[in-house]
């Protein structure tokens, strides 16, 4: 049975995603701060964003723990049929 290499994300597409977050976050703040509005709206619109990035954090996380669970169980799946088939082969052998 193949034994498949974890998954690494290249350095340059590391820093890419940290500084897309903190350039796209910086903006937004920004653009909240400079809107021509009263103060009680830029809190509004700035909770409302980092709660957007919160549940966004949270779903990604879920999403991935359970991409993993799935990837694990068809992993035991494997092995249980590979011991199944080599307890076939010697008892036929």
């Amino acid at each position: 049975m193949e034994q498949p290499g974890l998954h690494q994300d290249s350095g340059a597409w590391i820093t890419y995603t940290y500084v897309s977050f903190a350039l796209s976050l910086f903006l937004m703040c920004a653009g909240i701060w400079v809107l021509p509005v009263d103060l009680w709206i830029k809190g509004y619109l700035a909770m409302g964003l980092f709660f957007t990035i919160g549940s966004t954090v949270t779903l990604s996380k879920t999403v991935r723990d359970n991409h993993e669970a799935r990837k694990f169980v068809n992993k035991i799946a494997e092995v249980k049929t590979e011991r199944m088939l080599q307890e076939f082969e010697l008892k036929r052998g």
